[in-house]
């Protein structure tokens, strides 16, 4: 089934527009629970409720705020509100290029394609050039009264659009202050090289799944056909206190595996 356009647009690079699509480079694949009532499987419904009388409170007669200490809260208007939304706009605005390196893995969120809508050879000879070049855009955009700034890139011939986090999101590494009271000595790193080393191959996304969907997948199809769902016990898992010896576990574990594999 051919996706669908969320959005139309011009993308901007100084005077030249070039007319794209919107499309989401993701989709929702998660089993989504509904709660019902206990006694009769009734789905249930959540409402609103004035902590203070326990009595239900209307959408139309609640109002936004802020807390800005216990207790106290800074409401905001619908009018103040609207005047602090962005305007809004066809535009994705593309204001530098940088080199693809440039941008830090942790800084990207959510990826959409662009497609073309109506000037094919204008789109397709913006996404040569970037591979050529190795660059990505920096791009801003307004969308659903919301302002966003992304990575434009080119993929697989296409362009595709990534939005990124704001400087105030990214966790710097220095905040991170691990346990660790010594360096790992060269027998560990050596170890753990050869772990590494053990365990190298090819990547092949396919190969993941989302296991636990899967299984709510099945065992909501057996039980809508009347089967008995039985649990297997978890197997045990083997302790051991040494990182050391954790080490030598796997890499002993992953060669007698190769060594099997050769060997059929």
């Amino acid at each position: 089934m051919p996706a669908r356009a969320m959005w139309k647009a011009d993308l901007a690079l100084g005077e030249i527009k070039v007319p794209v699509k919107l499309y989401s480079a993701v989709q929702d694949t998660k089993v989504h629970f509904r709660l019902l009532h206990a006694a009769d499987h009734a789905p249930v419904k959540q409402q609103m409720v004035d902590p203070e009388t326990e009595q239900p409170v209307a959408s139309q007669a609640t109002r936004k705020a802020v807390a800005v200490d216990r207790g106290v809260y800074v409401v905001l208007t619908d009018e103040e509100q609207a005047a602090l939304t962005p305007k809004p706009s066809r535009l994705i605005s593309v204001e530098q290029f940088v080199p693809t390196d440039a941008i830090d893995e942790r800084w990207y969120d959510r990826p959409y394609y662009l497609g073309p809508d109506g000037d094919d050879e204008g789109y397709f000879a913006l996404a040569e050039a970037l591979k050529k070049r190795g660059a990505v855009g920096v791009a801003h955009w307004v969308l659903r009264n919301r302002s966003y700034v992304g990575a434009l890139q080119a993929s697989g011939g296409y362009l595709l659009l990534d939005t990124l986090r704001y400087a105030e999101q990214i966790v710097e590494v220095g905040a991170v202050r691990p346990n660790a009271n010594r360096e790992p000595d060269k027998r560990e790193i050596a170890l753990a090289e050869q772990l590494i080393g053990a365990l190298e191959d090819r990547f092949d996304a396919s190969e993941f799944r989302d296991e636990y969907q899967e299984q709510v997948r099945n065992m909501v199809a057996a039980k809508a056909a009347g089967k008995v769902v039985r649990f297997p016990k978890a197997p045990k898992r083997a302790h051991t206190d040494s990182l050391v010896a954790s080490l030598q576990a796997s890499i002993k574990a992953s060669r007698k595996e190769a060594g099997h594999g050769r060997r059929a």
